[in-house]
């Protein structure tokens, strides 16, 4: 199975970073390839939420349960979509005075074993991307 993680220093606090990560209907304005975000249900906290990501004549939606505890961790679990596999984890933890250590890791796979060696090199590109779209878009909120 594909896995992906990154870690960042970042002068932002845990709980904005959580924030920032937790808007999900937020992301078709600055994550790549987000084409609509929707929250299906919130209960606590638990928000079942769909993506829409697409690339060209690509678009995917995806379901997954999302589990929010502020501001520590945000954890990411697949319910519907063309993977056989994702889930995804966030960590926010204090870092200096104002900062923040944020972690990112996901591990998916394919129905298919030769879309998985397909598309595995762009994933890993694309991940790489979208945690940089946060760290972008935090710049822009938090100055």
């Amino acid at each position: 199975m594909p896995q992906h993680q990154e870690t960042r220093i970042l002068p932002y606090s845990p709980a904005q970073m959580f924030d920032l990560v937790a808007a999900i209907e937020r992301y078709p304005e600055f994550l790549p390839w987000c084409k609509d975000a929707r929250i299906l249900s919130r209960d606590g906290d638990k928000v079942v939420a769909d993506l829409v990501i697409g690339y060209k004549l690509f678009q995917e939606r995806f379901t997954s349960e999302v589990t929010l505890d502020r501001p520590r961790a945000i954890a990411v679990h697949y319910r519907k979509g063309p993977l056989s596999h994702l889930s995804n984890a966030w960590e926010f933890r204090p870092k200096g005075r104002k900062g923040c250590e944020l972690s990112f890791h996901v591990d998916f796979d394919f129905h298919s074993p030769l879309l998985r060696a397909a598309m595995t090199v762009f994933f890993d590109r694309a991940l790489s991307k979208m945690v940089e779209a946060f760290e972008t878009r935090a710049a822009e909120i938090y100055g």
